[in-house]
């Protein structure tokens, strides 16, 4: 704080920029003037019909192509016509035999839960 006031004695607390007297009483017109004169027609033409439509025509493309990215994500796999589902072979190979094998060590499921999983799972059949 002392030095701040020390340094306010010694140069006061006058502004020391000025303004020439009279200066912004003339400056928009004096602006206005330099400024390059531009045409009044560009400024308000009235928009084509491409313009006006051009946002409802890309709306309508958004829709279209999130209806077809919709059905497209939820097209199911062909069911028969008799109601049943398809075939699953009875037979699994060697390498998916290893691959169930492999899930069911690493279920974390004891002999006696795996039992009572596979038994109610044959019994809904």
């Amino acid at each position: 704080m002392k030095e701040e006031e020390k340094i306010r004695k010694e140069l006061g607390t006058e502004n020391p920029f000025r303004v020439p007297e009279g200066y912004f009483e003339g400056f928009t017109s004096d602006l206005m003037s330099r400024l390059p004169e531009k045409e009044k027609s560009d400024v308000f033409r009235t928009p084509t019909l491409w313009e006006k439509v051009r946002p409802w025509v890309y709306m309508a493309a958004m829709f279209v192509g999130a209806a077809l990215i919709i059905r497209v994500a939820s097209s199911r796999v062909d069911i028969p016509a008799d109601g049943q589902q398809p075939h699953v072979a009875e037979e699994m190979t060697d390498s998916e035999m290893e691959y169930i094998d492999a899930v069911i060590n690493n279920s974390m499921l004891d002999d006696y839960s795996l039992y009572v999983y596979l038994t109610d799972e044959e019994s809904k059949e």
